[in-house]
């Protein structure tokens, strides 16, 4: 399976008395995250399940991904909030491992911190800037991760 990590785009900052979970993503997070989102399509980025947070601004950000990657499921698990953990992402990801290909949305530093228990090596710090986008092949589900880190795409590097 593909494992795409996705980290949501700039969002707006939180006033006061605001809440984190209901920041939602400015203008130029969307443009930001579109360009990356349109090269990951140009190289046949093609996700059948899109799994996020809850908070506004990483569900604006699968919304978004499925619009430009054409994938219309889009499910929201707590597992994907800043406070969860790589071992909590991994159950979600094997609850789902009959997917084909299945992308992350959410936040720093959870997304890092997955990105290097996925492969094997939890010691290994992953700087995910906003709007970055992973891809990992995970073979097998029945043990810890292995995976294999196939690439990294920044908007920077769009």
């Amino acid at each position: 399976m593909e494992i795409y990590i996705l980290r949501h785009g700039i969002a707006e900052e939180a006033g006061a008395g605001d809440s984190d979970a209901g920041r939602a993503l400015t203008e130029a997070g969307r443009e930001k995250l579109s360009r990356v989102l349109e090269r990951a399509r140009a190289a046949s980025v093609a996700p059948s399940l899109i799994l996020t947070s809850p908070y506004r601004r990483a569900v604006e950000t699968a919304r978004i991904a499925g619009q430009i990657l054409g994938c219309r499921k889009i499910v929201e698990t707590g597992a994907l909030v800043p406070e969860g953990t790589p071992e909590e992402v991994w159950d979600e990801i094997c609850a789902h491992c009959r997917e084909r290909a299945l992308l992350l949305s959410g936040h720093q530093p959870l997304l890092g911190m997955t990105v290097a228990f996925l492969l094997g090596t939890s010691a290994l710090q992953v700087d995910l800037k906003k709007a970055a986008l992973v891809c990992i092949d995970q073979e097998s589900f029945s043990s810890a991760p292995r995976g294999v880190l196939k690439w990294m795409l920044t908007p920077r590097l769009v």
